[in-house]
């Protein structure tokens, strides 16, 4: 019913949750080689490895087959140029920066009639992001737009996203929120995961995996409580940057996460004890990559690594925390198949009754 093409796919999060609500997708295109096993293998569609500003259009049309079939043109343009983490300084000479222009162009000469894109809430900041709103509407489209808490959904993790739809068939919107009374924690993501020490890795999964902590962050994660920060520690243990004025306003870096409220929000560094509160509820070490993927909604299945090749941290962590997460993937997904179902259902509507047979 619908068949999908995803740009700046990575390691396939989107794919994954598109697939989840029975949407085939066909193909997966981004320019980081390191996201190929991941895409192709757990999701059975092609991966291109490709500059998507220098694709032509019509080999991405050529990916769209069956009959009769909604076209579905997915952009998730890396989110670097956007970010809060960029504010004060001038991205527009980031590489990533024009694109949503190269997305917008795809859009103009193929015309699917289903696209949709995701991005940090601070899009919207920017001029870039209007002209590609400016885009869709001469090009006929109805589009439904906005910020997106995640755990609204159901995902582990207090996430927020600028989440687009657009229809040429008529108006659309996203689902409505699945999970506003009870939202899923992060001992309901990941609690049935077997434990494993600072730098160890489980002989049954490469990917979780903690990095090795040093004796000094050893004292301070034994030294934290789960939902606390470095500001609870002896004194001798805290940083002298966070003694500073200037660093109090970090208050989550070192910090547990706690088991019975969702995650902080998956970052390519999550990894790293020092770089948020990924530090797990009661084992004293990190999370480890795959406790990150889980939290971004993989399955516990999920491979990012063919067997036998190391595991690198950087690598696979940039793939987790740029993932758009499975979840949200498929609640996307879902919107457009009601989308859909509902165009169908008016279109039955409207054809005439067969008149009656002569008797």
């Amino acid at each position: 019913m619908i068949e999908a093409v995803d740009l700046f796919c990575g390691a396939g999060g989107l794919t994954a949750g598109l697939r989840q609500a029975k949407i085939d997708v066909r193909a997966g295109y981004d320019i980081e080689s390191a996201c190929s096993f991941a895409y192709e293998s757990n999701n059975g569609a092609v991966f291109v490895e490709a500059d998507i500003s220098k694709v032509d259009p019509a080999e991405i049309a050529g990916w769209y087959q069956r009959p009769g079939a909604y076209r579905l043109l997915a952009g998730c343009a890396p989110c670097q140029p956007f970010s809060t983490y960029n504010l004060g300084r001038d991205t527009t000479k980031d590489d990533k920066w024009p694109l949503m222009g190269a997305f917008a162009d795809l859009i103009k000469a193929i015309r699917p009639e289903l696209v949709t894109m995701e991005n940090v809430p601070d899009v919207t900041k920017h001029s870039i992001y209007h002209d590609f709103l400016k885009t869709l509407a001469n090009e006929g489209y109805h589009v439904a737009a906005g910020p997106v808490a995640c755990v609204d959904y159901g995902l582990p993790q207090l996430r927020r996203r600028h989440v687009l739809l657009a229809s040429r068939l008529g108006p659309i919107a996203l689902i409505p929120p699945t999970h506003l009374m009870r939202p899923v924690t992060v001992r309901d993501a990941i609690g049935n995961l077997p434990p494993v020490g600072s730098g160890e890795c489980h002989p049954d999964d490469p990917l979780h995996k903690a990095p090795k902590l040093n004796e000094l962050n050893m004292r301070r994660i034994r030294a934290s409580t789960p939902g606390g920060s470095w500001k609870d520690w002896p004194n001798e243990l805290i940083t002298g940057c966070h003694k500073r004025s200037s660093g109090r306003s970090y208050p989550s870096v070192y910090g547990r996460m706690e088991w019975n409220e969702p995650s902080p929000t998956m970052t390519t560094l999550c990894y790293g004890y020092g770089n948020g509160r990924f530090g797990h509820p009661e084992q004293d070490r990190a999370i480890t990559l795959r406790e990150a993927a889980m939290l971004q909604s993989f399955p516990r299945d999920y491979l990012f690594v063919e067997p036998g090749k190391p595991v690198h941290f950087r690598t696979v962590g940039r793939m987790i925390g740029n993932a758009v997460p499975a979840r949200l993937g498929e609640v996307i997904g879902e919107s457009f198949m009601r989308h859909v179902e509902e165009i169908m259902g008016q279109a039955e509507d409207r054809t005439p009754a067969a008149a009656a047979l002569p008797a």
